[in-house]
């Protein structure tokens, strides 16, 4: 009967810890996709112009609304905006083939483009992570997308155009529904409004489902689209937007936010699933967390103390310490009393007693793209994979003289104007991710690259592509075969490869050779 008993108690506390285990294991970032302004179209774009330290703010475009009727440089005048600058995507939000996804034309004419946008992104983020290459049914897939408002369904439209699909076509609920629906995915499948945060609330939902099991792969993101303007008016009214156009995140000048539009999508899987299924991990999400300001001085008040409760949650969460984490992607709105708030936060958390040598550095995406509101946190995220994967930190850009009500003159903090390299060592780098809503809600993500996360999985290559990592290819020449047994470099010529192609029809084709022939032209050594 004891040794029953102890048999029993052995196994619960096997049981145990493994449950405990799950709830804690990271999560593998193994696809991204996106459709960002300035032509960002994919993640490796995204990169490019943030690289070379473009701007992707620009004019509202002519067919968005008419700027006559709508614009005012006199900010109390009535239904007027005093801004029309964004970060708008330069592709027709109103293209889309339905017929790659086996959606009627009279259907999909009356979606939201954010619905479009969504299925095409997810369609990407899924088949660069690898898991389209079996059917999407045969493993629950969730899907979990910040999504707030629609401005399609802002758009006034005739009544006798109304039709079966009005209803399907505008309801937010259905665009994370008809992505599992499309696709065939069968795991969770809801859309979060937190505002400014859904998107990396998202993304914290979809790590928490993982690691229950109530999925075995997760799509998470959030999108955005700027065609009504009615929330312009709005948010001119609360004095938000910046009026001299540009997001100076960090600057003395920040005198406000800029929108911008725009889709991100992450797949996630388990390590230890990745790790078997081999698929090409770009990051690894460590913790994550969500929290409220509670009771602040507004409901649009940020709170000092519930952002640094929201780190120490989140650090917790990923097991880090905080003098680990070398980047912050901060929230980084532009805002007069935002970033003092932010930074003070994060100072207080992650620099107390920090070494000189390991200074924190801050980005902001928001000061080249603007502000893409629901759909942010994923932008943000999307570019620290590739801030990990690369060990390079672009620049903020309009960052001229630093806010001194910063406060971080003596700190070891680094705001920089120009990009920065991140170089690596033994402990790997370790970034976090912000993003806060108006709404009170906040989300924090931890993430860590994956060279020292899953060293054996990083994935390389064309990620818009799904490549597998790189391999040496490489093979001695005629006689530097001997050259190489004697210690000498030989010289090497690479083996002709054959990559099979293939899409839904031959525009679509087309456009995939261009995109793997720009990314060849500019990888000469991959």
């Amino acid at each position: 009967m004891l040794e029953r008993s102890l048999t029993a108690i052995r196994t619960l506390r096997a049981e145990l810890a493994r449950e405990r285990s799950a709830v804690r294991e990271p999560i593998a970032v193994v696809g991204t996709a996106c459709r960002l302004p300035g032509g960002a179209d994919s993640p490796e774009r995204l990169w490019d112009l943030l690289d070379q330290g473009r701007d992707a703010v620009t004019e509202a475009p002519a067919d968005r609304w008419p700027a006559e009727l709508y614009h005012s440089a006199d900010p109390r005048a009535p239904g007027r905006m005093y801004t029309t600058s964004g970060g708008f995507l330069t592709e027709d939000v109103d293209a889309f083939d339905a017929g790659v996804f086996g959606i009627p034309a009279q259907e999909a004419a009356q979606m939201d483009p954010q619905h479009r946008l969504l299925l095409e992104t997810g369609w990407e983020a899924l088949e660069s992570g690898g898991l389209l290459t079996e059917r999407p049914d045969s493993r629950k897939v969730g899907v979990f997308v910040g999504m707030s408002g629609s401005d399609h369904s802002r758009v006034p439209v005739p009544p006798e155009t109304v039709g079966p699909f009005t209803a399907t076509g505008a309801a937010p609920s259905v665009a994370a529904g008809r992505i599992a629906h499309t696709l065939g995915l069968r795991g969770p499948a809801l859309v979060v409004d937190t505002a400014c945060s859904s998107s990396l609330v998202a993304i914290h939902l979809a790590v928490r489902s993982l690691r229950l099991g109530e999925c075995d792969a997760a799509l998470a993101g959030g999108v955005n689209l700027l065609l009504a303007p009615d929330p312009y008016v709005a948010l001119c009214k609360m004095g938000a937007l910046s009026p001299t156009g540009r997001c100076r995140t960090f600057d003395a000048a920040a005198d406000g936010y800029v929108r911008a539009e725009g889709c991100g999508l992450v797949a996630l899987m388990r390590l230890s699933d990745a790790r078997a299924a081999r698929a090409p991990v770009l990051a690894v999400v460590r913790g994550s967390a969500v929290n409220h300001d509670g009771r602040a001085g507004g409901v649009t008040v940020p709170s000092e103390r519930a952002q640094r409760e929201l780190l120490r949650e989140a650090l917790r969460d990923a097991g880090a310490d905080p003098h680990e984490m070398g980047y912050l992607e901060t929230h980084g709105t532009g805002t007069p009393l935002g970033d003092p708030i932010e930074v003070r936060a994060a100072a207080d958390v992650l620099c107390r007693d920090r070494p000189a040598s390991r200074p924190l550095v801050l980005g902001a995406l928001k000061s080249a793209v603007g502000h893409l509101e629901p759909a942010a946190g994923v932008a943000g995220l999307i570019k620290t994979v590739q801030v990990l994967r690369r060990g390079r930190i672009p620049g903020n850009l309009h960052l001229k003289e630093p806010n001194p009500r910063l406060g971080v003159e003596d700190l070891p903090v680094v705001l920089p104007d120009r990009p920065l390299p991140w170089p690596a060592d033994g402990r790997g780098r370790i970034a976090g991710v912000s993003s806060f809503g108006f709404s009170g809600t906040n989300a924090h993500v931890v993430l860590q690259d994956a060279r020292t996360a899953a060293p054996e999985h990083d994935g390389a290559g064309p990620e818009h592509y799904g490549a597998a990592p790189e391999r040496d290819d490489a093979v001695p020449e005629g006689d530097d075969a001997a050259s190489e047994r004697d210690g000498a470099v030989p010289r090497v010529r690479r083996r002709a490869q054959v990559l099979p192609l293939s899409a839904a029809g031959p525009d679509a084709l087309r456009d995939l050779v261009r995109r793997l022939a720009d990314w060849a032209a500019a990888h000469p050594d991959a």
